[in-house]
Protein backbone atom coordinates (compact mmCIF):
# COMPACT_ATOMS: atom_id res chain seq x y z
CA UNK A 1 0.00 0.00 0.00
CA UNK A 2 2.53 2.16 0.80
CA UNK A 3 4.57 1.75 -2.58
CA UNK A 4 1.43 2.31 -4.06
CA UNK A 5 0.58 5.37 -2.42
CA UNK A 6 4.28 6.85 -3.47
CA UNK A 7 3.87 5.59 -7.28
CA UNK A 8 0.13 7.39 -7.09
CA UNK A 9 2.13 10.41 -5.76
CA UNK A 10 4.78 10.39 -8.22
CA UNK A 11 2.31 9.69 -10.97
CA UNK A 12 -0.33 12.80 -9.53
CA UNK A 13 3.27 14.87 -9.30
CA UNK A 14 3.61 14.00 -13.01
CA UNK A 15 0.50 14.88 -13.98
CA UNK A 16 0.30 18.09 -12.21
CA UNK A 17 3.55 19.02 -14.62
CA UNK A 18 1.55 17.90 -17.09
CA UNK A 19 -1.32 20.15 -16.48
CA UNK A 20 0.87 23.09 -15.73
CA UNK A 21 2.56 22.50 -19.35
CA UNK A 22 -0.79 22.15 -20.66
CA UNK A 23 -2.02 25.33 -18.60
CA UNK A 24 0.76 27.51 -20.07
CA UNK A 25 0.03 26.50 -24.03
CA UNK A 26 -3.24 27.12 -23.41
CA UNK A 27 -2.28 30.82 -21.74
CA UNK A 28 -0.30 31.59 -24.63
CA UNK A 29 -3.24 30.15 -26.83
CA UNK A 30 -5.83 32.59 -25.76
CA UNK A 31 -2.99 35.53 -26.07
CA UNK A 32 -2.46 34.30 -29.88
CA UNK A 33 -6.21 34.22 -30.32
CA UNK A 34 -6.72 37.89 -28.78
CA UNK A 35 -4.22 39.27 -30.73
CA UNK A 36 -5.72 37.64 -33.74
CA UNK A 37 -8.88 39.18 -32.33
CA UNK A 38 -7.24 42.28 -32.15
CA UNK A 39 -5.34 42.55 -35.39
CA UNK A 40 -8.73 41.59 -37.07
CA UNK A 41 -10.61 44.72 -35.73
CA UNK A 42 -8.47 47.09 -36.27
CA UNK A 43 -8.04 45.57 -39.79
CA UNK A 44 -12.55 46.09 -40.10
CA UNK A 45 -11.69 49.77 -37.92
CA UNK A 46 -9.33 50.58 -41.29
CA UNK A 47 -11.74 49.18 -43.79
CA UNK A 48 -14.65 51.03 -41.96
CA UNK A 49 -12.91 54.17 -41.49
CA UNK A 50 -12.31 54.10 -45.78
CA UNK A 51 -15.76 53.62 -46.70
CA UNK A 52 -16.80 56.66 -44.00
CA UNK A 53 -14.16 59.19 -45.42
CA UNK A 54 -15.16 57.62 -49.29
CA UNK A 55 -18.90 58.47 -47.97
CA UNK A 56 -18.06 61.98 -46.31
CA UNK A 57 -16.43 63.07 -49.31
CA UNK A 58 -19.25 62.03 -51.69
CA UNK A 59 -21.81 64.04 -49.30
CA UNK A 60 -19.62 66.58 -48.76
CA UNK A 61 -19.40 67.35 -52.55
CA UNK A 62 -23.07 66.84 -52.71
CA UNK A 63 -23.83 69.37 -50.44
CA UNK A 64 -21.31 72.21 -51.68
CA UNK A 65 -23.09 70.99 -55.36
CA UNK A 66 -27.06 71.63 -53.41
CA UNK A 67 -25.35 74.75 -51.25
CA UNK A 68 -24.54 76.46 -54.35
CA UNK A 69 -27.98 75.69 -56.52
CA UNK A 70 -29.75 76.88 -53.29
CA UNK A 71 -27.85 80.25 -53.50
CA UNK A 72 -28.42 80.89 -56.96
CA UNK A 73 -32.38 80.16 -56.13
CA UNK A 74 -32.64 82.52 -53.06
CA UNK A 75 -30.60 85.26 -55.22
CA UNK A 76 -33.52 84.72 -57.79
CA UNK A 77 -36.28 84.34 -55.77
CA UNK A 78 -34.72 87.36 -53.59
CA UNK A 79 -34.53 89.54 -57.03
CA UNK A 80 -38.77 88.12 -57.09
CA UNK A 81 -39.72 89.25 -54.05
CA UNK A 82 -38.33 92.70 -54.36
CA UNK A 83 -39.90 93.00 -57.73
CA UNK A 84 -43.51 91.82 -56.46
CA UNK A 85 -43.20 94.13 -53.61
CA UNK A 86 -42.83 97.16 -55.18
CA UNK A 87 -45.58 96.22 -57.81
CA UNK A 88 -48.08 95.30 -54.63
CA UNK A 89 -46.46 98.65 -53.08
CA UNK A 90 -47.87 100.48 -56.35
CA UNK A 91 -51.11 98.32 -56.58
CA UNK A 92 -51.86 99.42 -52.69
CA UNK A 93 -50.66 103.00 -53.27
CA UNK A 94 -53.68 103.33 -56.44
CA UNK A 95 -56.22 100.99 -53.77
CA UNK A 96 -55.47 103.70 -51.52
CA UNK A 97 -55.66 106.76 -53.91
CA UNK A 98 -58.97 105.03 -54.85
CA UNK A 99 -60.60 104.41 -51.40
CA UNK A 100 -59.55 108.09 -50.42
CA UNK A 101 -61.32 109.15 -53.76
CA UNK A 102 -64.23 106.83 -53.39
CA UNK A 103 -64.97 108.10 -49.55
CA UNK A 104 -65.04 111.59 -50.80
CA UNK A 105 -67.28 111.01 -53.85
CA UNK A 106 -69.37 108.44 -50.65
CA UNK A 107 -69.35 111.77 -47.98
CA UNK A 108 -70.71 113.65 -51.08
CA UNK A 109 -73.13 111.18 -52.28
CA UNK A 110 -74.56 110.48 -48.29
CA UNK A 111 -74.78 114.66 -47.70
CA UNK A 112 -77.32 114.39 -51.00
CA UNK A 113 -78.83 111.18 -49.52
CA UNK A 114 -79.42 112.77 -46.48
CA UNK A 115 -80.74 116.44 -48.08
CA UNK A 116 -82.95 113.88 -50.71
CA UNK A 117 -84.15 111.66 -47.16
CA UNK A 118 -84.89 115.14 -45.76
CA UNK A 119 -86.75 116.60 -48.84
CA UNK A 120 -88.47 113.39 -49.52
CA UNK A 121 -89.48 112.84 -45.70
CA UNK A 122 -90.98 116.39 -46.16
CA UNK A 123 -92.32 115.66 -49.53
CA UNK A 124 -93.93 112.75 -47.96
CA UNK A 125 -95.45 114.50 -44.90
CA UNK A 126 -96.73 117.12 -47.54
CA UNK A 127 -98.22 114.09 -49.77
CA UNK A 128 -99.82 112.40 -46.52
CA UNK A 129 -101.32 115.48 -45.24
CA UNK A 130 -103.11 116.68 -49.21
CA UNK A 131 -104.09 113.21 -49.56
CA UNK A 132 -105.69 113.45 -45.89
CA UNK A 133 -107.67 116.46 -47.41
CA UNK A 134 -108.36 114.93 -50.38
CA UNK A 135 -110.10 112.08 -48.69
CA UNK A 136 -111.87 113.92 -46.53
CA UNK A 137 -113.13 116.81 -49.48
CA UNK A 138 -113.78 113.08 -51.31
CA UNK A 139 -116.19 112.24 -48.52
CA UNK A 140 -117.30 115.20 -48.35
CA UNK A 141 -118.74 115.34 -51.86
CA UNK A 142 -119.84 111.17 -51.58
CA UNK A 143 -121.51 112.61 -48.58
CA UNK A 144 -123.13 115.43 -50.96
CA UNK A 145 -124.17 113.46 -53.71
CA UNK A 146 -125.13 110.28 -51.94
CA UNK A 147 -122.76 108.24 -53.93
CA UNK A 148 -121.66 104.31 -52.39
CA UNK A 149 -118.83 104.48 -51.35
CA UNK A 150 -116.98 101.13 -53.22
CA UNK A 151 -113.96 99.45 -51.12
CA UNK A 152 -111.76 96.45 -52.94
CA UNK A 153 -110.10 94.11 -51.14
CA UNK A 154 -107.80 91.24 -53.51
CA UNK A 155 -107.33 87.89 -51.50
CA UNK A 156 -104.11 85.76 -51.32
CA UNK A 157 -103.55 83.17 -53.49
CA UNK A 158 -104.91 79.32 -52.58
CA UNK A 159 -103.96 76.09 -53.38
CA UNK A 160 -107.33 75.62 -55.38
CA UNK A 161 -107.20 78.59 -57.36
CA UNK A 162 -104.51 76.47 -60.25
CA UNK A 163 -106.29 75.44 -63.43
CA UNK A 164 -108.09 72.23 -64.49
CA UNK A 165 -107.10 69.54 -63.33
CA UNK A 166 -105.59 68.04 -66.24
CA UNK A 167 -102.86 71.14 -66.14
CA UNK A 168 -99.38 69.31 -65.93
CA UNK A 169 -97.30 69.97 -62.42
CA UNK A 170 -95.45 72.62 -63.84
CA UNK A 171 -98.24 74.19 -65.19
CA UNK A 172 -100.18 74.27 -62.60
CA UNK A 173 -97.23 75.87 -60.32
CA UNK A 174 -97.08 78.73 -63.07
CA UNK A 175 -100.49 79.40 -62.62
CA UNK A 176 -99.92 79.63 -58.78
CA UNK A 177 -97.66 82.06 -58.56
CA UNK A 178 -99.13 84.23 -61.51
CA UNK A 179 -100.97 87.02 -60.30
CA UNK A 180 -103.74 89.18 -62.88
CA UNK A 181 -104.83 91.51 -60.44
CA UNK A 182 -102.48 93.92 -57.79
CA UNK A 183 -103.33 96.34 -55.62
CA UNK A 184 -101.29 99.05 -57.63
CA UNK A 185 -101.63 101.63 -54.47
CA UNK A 186 -104.57 102.21 -51.84
CA UNK A 187 -106.84 103.57 -54.41
CA UNK A 188 -105.90 101.47 -57.32
CA UNK A 189 -106.47 98.35 -58.98
CA UNK A 190 -104.65 96.64 -61.73
CA UNK A 191 -105.71 94.02 -64.03
CA UNK A 192 -103.49 92.24 -66.08
CA UNK A 193 -105.75 91.53 -69.16
CA UNK A 194 -104.47 89.13 -71.69
CA UNK A 195 -105.85 86.93 -74.80
CA UNK A 196 -103.81 83.99 -76.41
CA UNK A 197 -102.38 85.47 -79.42
CA UNK A 198 -102.81 88.50 -78.51
CA UNK A 199 -100.96 91.54 -76.77
CA UNK A 200 -101.73 91.86 -72.56
CA UNK A 201 -103.65 95.04 -71.72
CA UNK A 202 -103.27 96.84 -68.01
CA UNK A 203 -106.80 97.92 -67.26
CA UNK A 204 -107.08 99.99 -64.45
CA UNK A 205 -109.81 100.46 -61.39
CA UNK A 206 -110.47 103.71 -59.05
CA UNK A 207 -111.92 102.60 -55.74
CA UNK A 208 -112.32 104.71 -52.37
CA UNK A 209 -109.92 102.26 -50.79
CA UNK A 210 -108.19 99.35 -52.12
CA UNK A 211 -106.75 96.51 -49.91
CA UNK A 212 -103.73 94.29 -51.22
CA UNK A 213 -103.85 90.96 -50.16
CA UNK A 214 -101.56 91.05 -46.91
CA UNK A 215 -103.43 93.41 -45.67
CA UNK A 216 -105.38 92.30 -42.25
CA UNK A 217 -108.91 92.21 -41.34
CA UNK A 218 -107.89 95.26 -38.77
CA UNK A 219 -106.55 97.38 -41.34
CA UNK A 220 -110.55 97.07 -43.51
CA UNK A 221 -112.00 97.95 -40.01
CA UNK A 222 -110.39 100.74 -39.04
CA UNK A 223 -111.61 102.25 -42.58
CA UNK A 224 -115.41 101.05 -41.83
CA UNK A 225 -115.56 101.82 -37.87
CA UNK A 226 -116.31 106.11 -39.04
CA UNK A 227 -118.91 105.02 -40.57
CA UNK A 228 -120.55 103.43 -37.41
CA UNK A 229 -120.31 106.63 -35.55
CA UNK A 230 -123.26 107.82 -37.84
CA UNK A 231 -125.60 105.17 -36.19
CA UNK A 232 -125.69 107.29 -32.76
CA UNK A 233 -126.25 110.74 -35.06
CA UNK A 234 -129.61 109.04 -36.79
CA UNK A 235 -128.31 107.64 -39.97
CA UNK A 236 -128.97 104.67 -41.52
CA UNK A 237 -125.55 102.14 -42.18
CA UNK A 238 -125.30 99.53 -44.81
CA UNK A 239 -122.30 97.51 -45.37
CA UNK A 240 -122.05 94.80 -47.99
CA UNK A 241 -119.67 92.11 -49.36
CA UNK A 242 -119.77 91.83 -53.32
CA UNK A 243 -117.78 89.12 -55.04
CA UNK A 244 -117.91 85.72 -56.84
CA UNK A 245 -117.56 82.22 -54.76
CA UNK A 246 -114.78 81.91 -53.03
CA UNK A 247 -113.14 85.48 -53.22
CA UNK A 248 -113.08 86.00 -49.65
CA UNK A 249 -116.77 87.58 -48.69
CA UNK A 250 -117.58 85.68 -45.80
CA UNK A 251 -114.05 85.73 -44.28
CA UNK A 252 -114.36 89.43 -44.54
CA UNK A 253 -117.63 89.62 -42.91
CA UNK A 254 -117.19 87.38 -40.44
CA UNK A 255 -113.72 85.80 -40.41
CA UNK A 256 -112.67 82.45 -40.50
CA UNK A 257 -115.41 79.62 -40.11
CA UNK A 258 -115.50 76.80 -38.08
CA UNK A 259 -115.11 73.21 -39.44
CA UNK A 260 -118.71 71.33 -39.41
CA UNK A 261 -120.66 74.08 -38.23
CA UNK A 262 -120.09 76.94 -40.28
CA UNK A 263 -120.40 79.20 -37.26
CA UNK A 264 -117.78 81.74 -37.12
CA UNK A 265 -114.42 81.76 -34.35
CA UNK A 266 -114.42 84.36 -31.87
CA UNK A 267 -111.32 83.37 -30.15
CA UNK A 268 -108.36 84.87 -32.27
CA UNK A 269 -109.61 88.45 -31.92
CA UNK A 270 -106.91 89.67 -35.01
CA UNK A 271 -109.34 87.38 -37.54
CA UNK A 272 -112.67 88.70 -36.46
CA UNK A 273 -114.46 90.04 -39.28
CA UNK A 274 -116.57 93.35 -40.14
CA UNK A 275 -119.87 91.74 -38.64
CA UNK A 276 -118.55 91.37 -34.96
CA UNK A 277 -116.26 94.05 -34.66
CA UNK A 278 -118.81 96.51 -36.32
CA UNK A 279 -121.16 95.08 -33.15
CA UNK A 280 -118.21 95.25 -30.54
CA UNK A 281 -117.61 99.23 -31.48
CA UNK A 282 -121.30 99.78 -31.77
CA UNK A 283 -121.89 98.72 -28.01
CA UNK A 284 -118.44 100.61 -27.47
CA UNK A 285 -120.50 104.07 -29.02
CA UNK A 286 -123.45 103.31 -26.68
CA UNK A 287 -121.21 102.81 -23.60
CA UNK A 288 -119.52 106.27 -23.62
CA UNK A 289 -124.02 107.60 -23.82
CA UNK A 290 -126.16 107.72 -20.73
CA UNK A 291 -127.17 104.69 -19.63
CA UNK A 292 -130.21 103.57 -20.57
CA UNK A 293 -130.78 105.41 -23.86
CA UNK A 294 -130.42 103.21 -26.03
CA UNK A 295 -131.13 100.03 -26.57
CA UNK A 296 -130.07 97.56 -29.60
CA UNK A 297 -131.83 94.98 -31.57
CA UNK A 298 -130.86 92.31 -33.91
CA UNK A 299 -132.43 90.24 -36.68
CA UNK A 300 -130.84 87.55 -39.16
CA UNK A 301 -132.25 86.73 -42.22
CA UNK A 302 -130.97 85.24 -45.68
CA UNK A 303 -132.46 85.44 -48.97
CA UNK A 304 -132.04 81.63 -50.34
CA UNK A 305 -134.04 80.79 -53.97
CA UNK A 306 -135.78 84.29 -54.15
CA UNK A 307 -137.51 83.48 -50.75
CA UNK A 308 -136.67 85.59 -47.29
CA UNK A 309 -136.13 83.24 -44.23
CA UNK A 310 -135.86 84.38 -40.71
CA UNK A 311 -132.89 82.60 -38.88
CA UNK A 312 -133.99 83.65 -35.27
CA UNK A 313 -137.66 82.28 -35.33
CA UNK A 314 -138.41 79.74 -32.35
CA UNK A 315 -140.65 76.88 -32.33
CA UNK A 316 -142.95 76.66 -29.28
CA UNK A 317 -140.16 74.56 -27.54
CA UNK A 318 -137.86 77.70 -27.74
CA UNK A 319 -135.61 76.47 -30.30
CA UNK A 320 -134.29 78.20 -33.36
CA UNK A 321 -135.48 76.93 -36.72
CA UNK A 322 -135.81 78.69 -40.18
CA UNK A 323 -138.97 79.87 -41.09
CA UNK A 324 -140.41 81.70 -44.60
CA UNK A 325 -141.32 85.66 -44.35
CA UNK A 326 -141.99 88.08 -46.47
CA UNK A 327 -141.61 92.03 -47.44
CA UNK A 328 -143.88 94.56 -47.99
CA UNK A 329 -143.57 98.16 -49.13
CA UNK A 330 -145.38 100.32 -45.91
CA UNK A 331 -147.43 103.25 -47.00
CA UNK A 332 -144.38 105.48 -46.58
CA UNK A 333 -142.73 103.45 -49.43
CA UNK A 334 -140.35 101.40 -46.82
CA UNK A 335 -139.09 97.75 -46.84
CA UNK A 336 -140.37 96.17 -44.25
CA UNK A 337 -141.00 91.95 -43.28
CA UNK A 338 -144.03 91.33 -41.15
CA UNK A 339 -143.66 89.15 -38.01
CA UNK A 340 -139.49 89.21 -38.14
CA UNK A 341 -137.97 88.21 -35.44
CA UNK A 342 -135.98 91.06 -33.31
CA UNK A 343 -134.07 89.83 -30.39
CA UNK A 344 -132.91 92.74 -27.85
CA UNK A 345 -128.93 92.46 -26.75
CA UNK A 346 -127.13 94.13 -24.55
CA UNK A 347 -124.03 93.21 -25.53
CA UNK A 348 -121.51 92.04 -28.35
CA UNK A 349 -121.52 88.52 -26.53
CA UNK A 350 -125.35 88.21 -26.69
CA UNK A 351 -125.82 89.35 -30.58
CA UNK A 352 -122.51 87.04 -31.51
CA UNK A 353 -124.11 84.16 -29.46
CA UNK A 354 -127.33 84.88 -31.72
CA UNK A 355 -125.65 85.17 -34.96
CA UNK A 356 -124.25 82.25 -34.70
CA UNK A 357 -127.33 80.08 -34.24
CA UNK A 358 -128.80 81.77 -37.24
CA UNK A 359 -125.45 80.54 -39.26
CA UNK A 360 -125.64 77.22 -38.56
CA UNK A 361 -129.58 77.09 -40.40
CA UNK A 362 -127.85 79.01 -43.55
CA UNK A 363 -127.49 76.84 -46.57
CA UNK A 364 -124.42 75.71 -48.10
CA UNK A 365 -123.63 73.81 -50.98
CA UNK A 366 -120.23 72.55 -52.40
CA UNK A 367 -118.95 73.54 -55.63
CA UNK A 368 -115.66 72.81 -57.44
CA UNK A 369 -114.80 75.99 -56.77
CA UNK A 370 -115.23 76.75 -53.00
CA UNK A 371 -116.04 73.54 -50.57
CA UNK A 372 -117.97 75.84 -48.07
CA UNK A 373 -119.83 77.98 -50.77
CA UNK A 374 -122.42 80.19 -49.55
CA UNK A 375 -126.14 79.07 -51.49
CA UNK A 376 -127.95 82.20 -50.00
CA UNK A 377 -127.61 86.04 -49.43
CA UNK A 378 -127.22 86.96 -45.46
CA UNK A 379 -128.17 89.81 -43.96
CA UNK A 380 -127.63 90.59 -40.46
CA UNK A 381 -129.53 93.68 -39.12
CA UNK A 382 -128.92 96.00 -35.67
CA UNK A 383 -131.58 98.26 -34.93
CA UNK A 384 -130.63 100.82 -32.50
CA UNK A 385 -133.62 102.62 -30.88
CA UNK A 386 -132.60 106.20 -29.51
CA UNK A 387 -134.52 107.46 -26.68
CA UNK A 388 -134.02 111.63 -27.77
CA UNK A 389 -135.70 114.85 -25.96
CA UNK A 390 -136.82 117.45 -28.01
CA UNK A 391 -136.93 117.72 -31.72
CA UNK A 392 -133.37 117.16 -32.56
CA UNK A 393 -130.13 115.25 -31.41
CA UNK A 394 -128.35 118.72 -30.54
CA UNK A 395 -129.70 119.49 -26.87
CA UNK A 396 -127.97 122.58 -24.12
CA UNK A 397 -126.03 120.39 -21.02
CA UNK A 398 -129.73 121.33 -18.90
CA UNK A 399 -131.84 119.31 -21.52
CA UNK A 400 -129.32 116.67 -21.29
CA UNK A 401 -129.18 116.26 -17.34
CA UNK A 402 -132.96 116.00 -17.51
CA UNK A 403 -132.96 113.65 -20.19
CA UNK A 404 -130.54 111.43 -17.85
CA UNK A 405 -132.97 111.79 -15.02
CA UNK A 406 -136.08 110.86 -17.15
CA UNK A 407 -133.88 108.13 -19.02
CA UNK A 408 -133.18 106.54 -15.52
CA UNK A 409 -136.98 106.52 -14.69
CA UNK A 410 -137.73 104.29 -17.45
CA UNK A 411 -134.61 103.00 -18.31
CA UNK A 412 -136.24 99.21 -17.76
CA UNK A 413 -139.74 100.11 -19.67
CA UNK A 414 -138.71 100.24 -23.32
CA UNK A 415 -135.77 96.83 -23.07
CA UNK A 416 -138.00 95.26 -20.79
CA UNK A 417 -140.93 95.98 -23.25
CA UNK A 418 -138.59 94.71 -26.64
CA UNK A 419 -137.30 91.72 -24.38
CA UNK A 420 -140.91 90.32 -23.44
CA UNK A 421 -141.83 91.12 -27.18
CA UNK A 422 -139.28 89.33 -29.23
CA UNK A 423 -141.53 90.39 -32.28
CA UNK A 424 -141.88 93.69 -34.54
CA UNK A 425 -144.73 94.63 -33.17
CA UNK A 426 -145.86 94.62 -29.25
CA UNK A 427 -148.95 95.97 -28.22
CA UNK A 428 -149.77 96.43 -24.08
CA UNK A 429 -150.69 99.03 -21.96
CA UNK A 430 -148.45 101.60 -20.48
CA UNK A 431 -147.31 102.63 -16.66
CA UNK A 432 -148.64 105.80 -16.08
CA UNK A 433 -144.48 106.82 -15.76
CA UNK A 434 -144.65 105.62 -19.68
CA UNK A 435 -146.84 107.72 -20.13
CA UNK A 436 -145.75 110.86 -18.51
CA UNK A 437 -142.10 110.32 -20.19
CA UNK A 438 -143.17 109.62 -23.55
CA UNK A 439 -145.05 113.43 -23.59
CA UNK A 440 -141.67 114.61 -23.64
CA UNK A 441 -139.35 112.40 -25.02
CA UNK A 442 -139.12 110.60 -29.12
CA UNK A 443 -137.88 107.20 -30.84
CA UNK A 444 -135.18 107.88 -33.05
CA UNK A 445 -134.58 104.12 -34.58
CA UNK A 446 -131.66 103.55 -36.89
CA UNK A 447 -130.35 100.50 -38.71
CA UNK A 448 -126.84 99.07 -39.05
CA UNK A 449 -127.25 96.19 -42.17
CA UNK A 450 -124.26 93.98 -42.57
CA UNK A 451 -124.80 91.98 -46.18
CA UNK A 452 -122.75 88.87 -46.48
CA UNK A 453 -123.98 88.40 -50.49
CA UNK A 454 -123.79 84.88 -52.11
CA UNK A 455 -121.69 84.71 -54.51
CA UNK A 456 -122.03 85.19 -58.16
CA UNK A 457 -120.49 82.05 -59.90
CA UNK A 458 -119.80 80.30 -63.64
CA UNK A 459 -122.16 77.19 -63.80
CA UNK A 460 -119.56 75.78 -66.07
CA UNK A 461 -116.69 75.96 -63.89
CA UNK A 462 -118.92 75.47 -60.44
CA UNK A 463 -119.69 72.20 -61.87
CA UNK A 464 -123.35 72.43 -60.25
CA UNK A 465 -126.06 70.35 -61.15
CA UNK A 466 -129.70 69.28 -59.63
CA UNK A 467 -130.52 71.16 -56.75
CA UNK A 468 -127.33 73.59 -56.72
CA UNK A 469 -127.84 74.18 -60.12
CA UNK A 470 -131.48 75.72 -59.37
CA UNK A 471 -129.51 77.72 -56.56
CA UNK A 472 -126.87 79.69 -58.65
CA UNK A 473 -129.42 80.63 -61.00
CA UNK A 474 -131.12 82.52 -58.42
CA UNK A 475 -128.13 83.60 -56.60
CA UNK A 476 -126.82 84.91 -60.61
CA UNK A 477 -130.39 86.48 -61.02
CA UNK A 478 -130.70 88.32 -58.01
CA UNK A 479 -127.34 89.83 -58.17
CA UNK A 480 -128.18 90.65 -61.86
CA UNK A 481 -131.19 92.62 -60.24
CA UNK A 482 -128.97 94.71 -58.16
CA UNK A 483 -126.96 95.61 -60.63
CA UNK A 484 -130.27 96.73 -62.36
CA UNK A 485 -131.33 98.45 -59.63
CA UNK A 486 -127.95 100.52 -59.56
CA UNK A 487 -127.59 101.28 -62.83
CA UNK A 488 -131.87 102.71 -62.90
CA UNK A 489 -130.58 104.52 -60.14
CA UNK A 490 -127.84 106.06 -61.96
CA UNK A 491 -129.71 106.93 -64.97
CA UNK A 492 -132.29 108.71 -62.92
CA UNK A 493 -135.13 106.69 -64.08
CA UNK A 494 -138.92 107.00 -62.78
CA UNK A 495 -139.28 103.82 -62.08
CA UNK A 496 -136.60 101.51 -59.96
CA UNK A 497 -137.33 97.87 -60.15
CA UNK A 498 -136.94 97.05 -56.40
CA UNK A 499 -139.40 93.81 -56.55
CA UNK A 500 -137.75 92.06 -59.09
CA UNK A 501 -136.50 90.45 -56.54
CA UNK A 502 -136.40 90.00 -53.09
CA UNK A 503 -132.98 90.79 -51.97
CA UNK A 504 -133.20 94.17 -53.62
CA UNK A 505 -136.71 94.65 -52.00
CA UNK A 506 -135.53 93.76 -48.97
CA UNK A 507 -132.22 96.59 -49.03
CA UNK A 508 -134.63 98.93 -50.71
CA UNK A 509 -133.96 102.00 -47.91
CA UNK A 510 -130.24 100.88 -47.79
CA UNK A 511 -129.27 100.89 -51.82
CA UNK A 512 -132.39 103.81 -52.28
CA UNK A 513 -130.40 106.84 -50.47
CA UNK A 514 -132.29 106.17 -47.20
CA UNK A 515 -128.46 104.91 -45.80
CA UNK A 516 -125.02 105.06 -46.39
CA UNK A 517 -123.87 102.43 -47.98
CA UNK A 518 -120.54 101.05 -47.93
CA UNK A 519 -120.07 98.28 -51.09
CA UNK A 520 -116.93 95.51 -49.89
CA UNK A 521 -115.77 94.34 -53.32
CA UNK A 522 -113.65 90.75 -52.71
CA UNK A 523 -111.77 89.53 -55.49
CA UNK A 524 -109.76 86.66 -56.82
CA UNK A 525 -105.84 87.43 -57.89
CA UNK A 526 -105.45 84.45 -59.95
CA UNK A 527 -106.17 84.35 -63.79
CA UNK A 528 -108.49 81.58 -63.65
CA UNK A 529 -111.09 83.66 -62.13
CA UNK A 530 -110.04 86.90 -64.31
CA UNK A 531 -113.56 87.00 -65.81
CA UNK A 532 -115.35 87.19 -62.27
CA UNK A 533 -113.41 89.60 -61.11
CA UNK A 534 -113.78 91.76 -64.09
CA UNK A 535 -117.56 91.64 -63.49
CA UNK A 536 -117.28 92.35 -59.85
CA UNK A 537 -114.80 95.50 -60.67
CA UNK A 538 -117.04 96.58 -63.24
CA UNK A 539 -120.04 96.64 -60.96
CA UNK A 540 -118.25 98.27 -58.32
CA UNK A 541 -116.98 100.76 -60.77
CA UNK A 542 -121.43 101.53 -61.88
CA UNK A 543 -121.92 101.57 -58.15
CA UNK A 544 -119.68 104.43 -57.66
CA UNK A 545 -121.32 106.66 -60.14
CA UNK A 546 -124.55 106.04 -58.46
CA UNK A 547 -125.76 109.51 -57.15
CA UNK A 548 -128.53 109.26 -54.48
CA UNK A 549 -129.03 112.92 -53.26
CA UNK A 550 -128.19 113.69 -50.04
CA UNK A 551 -128.43 111.19 -46.92
CA UNK A 552 -131.01 111.82 -44.50
CA UNK A 553 -130.75 112.06 -41.04
CA UNK A 554 -133.26 109.68 -39.32
CA UNK A 555 -135.20 112.73 -36.62
CA UNK A 556 -138.91 111.47 -37.24
CA UNK A 557 -140.45 109.41 -33.98
CA UNK A 558 -140.41 106.44 -33.38
CA UNK A 559 -143.28 106.08 -30.99
CA UNK A 560 -146.63 108.67 -31.55
CA UNK A 561 -147.04 110.62 -27.86
CA UNK A 562 -149.47 108.62 -25.73
CA UNK A 563 -152.99 109.20 -25.71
Amino acid sequence: KEERIVVLETENAALHLKLAEYQGLAGRSTNEVLQLYAAHGRQQKLQRSSVVTQVHRAIKKRLKQDLKSLRSFALELSKEFRRQSKTCLYQVLAAVQGIQLQNEAMQMFQIKAFDLEQSLQEVTERYEKEKQKRRALHNSLVELRGNIRVHCRIRPLLPFDDAAGHLSSQDRQRNFSEKVAYAADDETVLVKCSRPGHASINKTFQFERVYNDSESQDAVFADVAPLLTSLLDGYNVCIMAYGQTGSGKTYTMLGPQLEGNFTFSVEDESELGIIPRATQEVFRLISEKPPGSYWVEVSVVEVYNNEIFDLLAKDSYGKVFSIKRDVVTTREGKSDVPLLTHETVENASEFLHLVNKGLQLRVRHPTLVHAHSSRSHLVVTLTITTVVFGDSFGTSWEDEQTSQRLNKEVSCTFPQKMRDNKSSSSSGASSPVQLEATEKMKQVKTRLQLVDLAGSECVGMSGVTGAALRETSFINRSLSALADVLGAIAEQRSHVPYRNSKLTHLLQDSVGGDAKLLVMLCISPGPKYLTESMQSLGFGTRARQVQRGQVKKRNFPGQSKAK
